[in-house]
């Protein structure tokens, strides 16, 4: 009896091992305490917990990382200072439309004081090109866009393209808006910004990827599901989903 309660003990302290958020290195925290990102993106920290989310892709000094479709710049800024000045940040989008009237807002952030490091990749997202492979590609809140009907992209040519844009063993990392399990996969994209988290392990793990873990971070039980990303009354709290992927190192 006492030896089941021994066993009993020791598993239970593994598995709380194993669901427990490491502690940020230093390299993240003063990254994410850099006096240089703006206001309007350390307003949103209380959200989004960027230390940990960087913790949980294992991103580190010197690497390469390739921020994929990254918007506004929020995690770029925040890998560019992590890899520092021996790292390199590839910040992928796509290329300019023709009729495009405004520069796409990465290409201000890259040229800040202090941001040489990161290399604006232009091109198709659908079939990304990096000019080195990366030890982590990360994508955040943006895996569903690649099922907009204005990006058209394959999904399957997308995956491989990342696949074979990492290094042998390194990480893909996708950060995204969860849909209710099911939810038609074109039609949640347009509308309301979602997709099924079982979806996404899915196609990539059909891509050759190997499922590593999640991180329960960002989950949100109150969130139904149904909701518009941007709707009000959730944005910014919406049930999101944190998977890693690996490339296999042979």
């Amino acid at each position: 009896m006492k030896m089941n309660l021994v066993l009993a003990l020791v598993a239970s302290v593994a598995a709380a091992g194993l669901s427990a958020q490491a502690k940020p290195s230093p390299a993240v925290i003063a990254a994410v305490a850099d006096k240089s990102r703006p206001e309007a993106d350390t307003k949103r920290d209380a959200d989004r917990k960027p230390e940990l989310m960087l913790e949980f892709a294992g991103i580190k000094p010197g690497q390469t990382v390739a921020d994929f479709l990254p918007g506004g710049g929020y995690f770029t800024r925040i890998f560019s200072k992590t890899v520092g000045s021996k790292g390199t940040v590839f910040a992928v989008i796509n290329a300019p439309a023709p009729n495009a009237t405004k520069p796409n807002p990465i290409l201000a952030v890259a040229a800040e004081p202090g941001n040489g490091n990161i290399k604006v990749v232009e091109g198709n997202v659908g079939a990304i090109n990096l000019p080195s492979k990366a030890d982590v590609i990360w994508t955040s809140q943006n895996y569903h866009d690649l099922f907009l009907t204005r990006f058209k992209a394959d999904i399957a040519v997308a995956n491989r393209s990342i696949f074979y844009a990492l290094k042998p063993g390194g990480y893909f990392i996708v950060l995204d808006h969860a849909a209710a399990a099911g939810a038609p996969l074109v039609q949640t994209a347009n509308t309301i910004h979602r997709i099924d988290p079982a979806l996404v392990r899915a196609q990539l793990e059909a891509a050759g990827f190997k499922y590593i873990g999640e991180s329960k971070v960002l989950a949100n039980p109150e969130d139904d599901h149904t909701k518009m990303v941007f709707d009000p009354t959730l944005r910014g709290h919406t049930d999101q989903f944190i998977y890693k992927f690996q490339r296999p190192k042979s």
